[in-house]
């Protein structure tokens, strides 16, 4: 066997480890609080006093211009100089989060205000509340359409979460840059790292198209019967 595939497989456990316990938890959780986080935002942006919409328009401007890299060190780096000190993996959490949050809150202000406002009118005309219509008339509608763009955010998000290597968090790129430092083998063990994370994206666009079908089928389902 090759020297340099024999290197590959050795690596592999400890590269699919780190996948599997840091980079897959901190995607997950980076993507689940910063698009609760999304649609706070786009709902202030929309429906919130003028106070709070500047506010919410100042920190999807700051996440949006400032580099995600720089955020992180931010985070990490620079709120120990004022008292705050952050282990790894809750920075790099915070840090996606914010980013996140910011980003999706822009795809799910846009789809919101794309349905129609007729919906609104139905809604309100067989007595629903404002949040009722929001909740079972809205959403439902605008979610179909975020889809593609929310999916694809959540695909970026997986190569991003290698950021995190540069404030130690010990996720899949950061384990090979470790590996690389044993065994001076940089090509071999970046190729590898990149495959994996080739793997991953490939799966989640696959299953992308599988959801954005279904909820297609779902949607001519609906417009046929009304």
């Amino acid at each position: 066997m090759p020297d340099w595939l024999q290197l590959m497989l050795n690596s592999l456990g400890p590269l699919l480890w780190a996948a599997l316990f840091f980079t897959i938890p901190l995607t997950l959780l980076s993507f689940t609080l910063g698009l609760t986080l999304g649609l706070i935002v786009a709902l202030i942006r929309l429906f919130g006093p003028a106070p709070l919409v500047a506010v919410a328009r100042f920190y999807v401007w700051l996440i949006r211009g400032t580099p995600l890299l720089v955020q992180l060190f931010l985070i990490f780096y620079g709120l120990p100089s004022i008292g705050v000190t952050l282990d790894a993996f809750p920075a790099a959490l915070i840090g996606f989060t914010l980013n996140i949050g910011a980003y999706t809150s822009e795809i799910i202000r846009a789809v919101i205000a794309s349905v129609p406002r007729g919906q609104w009118e139905a809604a309100y005309s067989v007595g629903m509340s404002w949040g009722q219509a929001m909740r079972k008339t809205i959403l439902p509608q605008a979610s179909r359409i975020a889809v593609p763009p929310l999916s694809n955010t959540f695909i970026s998000l997986v190569k991003d979460t290698s950021l995190a290597a540069a404030i130690t968090v010990p996720e899949l790129f950061q384990s090979a840059q470790r590996i690389v430092a044993v065994t001076y083998e940089p090509l071999i063990l970046y190729i590898e790292a990149a495959l994996i994370y080739l793997a991953l994206s490939s799966v989640l666009s696959a299953l992308q198209v599988r959801l954005e079908s279904r909820l297609n089928r779902y949607g001519g389902f609906l417009e046929a019967r009304t």
